[in-house]
């Protein structure tokens, strides 16, 4: 069954490290999350501590690696929490993620809902060949 990661885009309060003043908005996403689960596609979730906590791994060109530290500027291009699900369609995510609980109340927000690519689970040869088959697909759908 496809993977989609629900993916809530961080704003200026959550990488200031500030918690939303709604006593009601636990509970809510833990009520969502417990529905989710009790359906079958919940695999993961969970907030992300600000990107001042976090680094960056960054390769050149040749493979070279080089470690930058948080905080991270574009507010706008940052993670703030995911929820990983499994579920039968396309259609069927969307109908989750369009039930999904506001993450930040009173503020402008945004999630992101991605599919994941398949193969993980499979001898590296397998997974190559999926990974490509998926990405011609989605080229020829355009």
């Amino acid at each position: 069954m496809p993977r989609y990661m629900i993916q809530v885009r961080a704003t200026a309060m959550s990488e200031a490290g500030d918690f939303p003043d709604d006593p009601t908005l636990v509970p809510r996403m833990m009520a969502f999350h417990d529905e989710m689960a009790r359906a079958g596609v919940l695999l993961d979730g969970a907030g992300l501590q600000p990107s001042s906590q976090g680094f960056r791994v960054q390769y050149d060109a040749a493979g070279l690696a080089s470690l930058m530290d948080g905080p991270f500027a574009e507010t706008k291009e940052l993670i703030a929490g995911y929820t990983l699900i499994e579920v039968r369609s396309h259609e069927e995510a969307l109908a989750w993620a369009q039930r999904f609980p506001a993450p930040f109340p009173g503020q402008a927000c945004c999630i992101e809902v991605r599919p994941l690519m398949g193969g993980i689970d499979l001898p590296p040869e397998d997974a190559e060949r999926l990974i490509r088959e998926q990405l011609a697909a989605i080229k020829q759908r355009r």
